[in-house]
């Protein structure tokens, strides 16, 4: 077996060798993050640039979202509505007097008035949740609850 004769100075260059890597990247990196964060409070976006596209983007899937969730309400207000009344009707029917059929009807009903509503019970949830500072548009913006500072 050999040994090789190290000095104490050369064991603490390796140290020192294997730290200063990760030291120089973490330099790099954050005076790459405040050069970045520089640039980008005194950049402006064209009018056709990216920034305005993903705005009409998002507009847009604003719209169609909320069409569909409505659209999507609707009709379970008038499925909920169908079963509802077909429960109660069975209900009263001689071959069906098992319990459970008035409440499931009574129950279709009811969901079928939330279904149906749920717009404004969303506006009124958001309106009550953000202090009556609550605005309904399709124009994409941070929310924020509460007073905030």
């Amino acid at each position: 077996m050999k040994f090789q004769k190290t000095s104490s100075r050369s064991l603490s260059f390796a140290i020192l060798r294997g730290k200063i890597v990760p030291v120089l990247t973490l330099g790099a990196s954050l005076s790459l993050a405040a050069i970045g964060h520089a640039f980008a409070q005194a950049a402006t976006s064209p009018a056709g640039g990216l920034g305005a596209q993903m705005n009409l983007i998002s507009s847009e899937a604003i719209n169609s979202g909320s069409t569909a969730f409505g659209m999507a309400c609707y009709l379970a207000a008038t499925v909920c509505f169908g079963l509802g009344v077909w429960a109660l009707w069975q209900s009263r029917q001689p071959q069906n007097r098992e319990s459970g059929n008035v409440g499931k009807g009574i129950a279709g009903l009811v969901l079928c008035g939330l279904f149906a509503t749920a717009g404004v019970w969303i506006n009124k949830a958001s309106v009550t949740a953000s202090g009556g500072a609550a605005s309904v548009n399709d124009t994409p913006a941070m929310v924020q609850f509460g007073a905030g500072g």
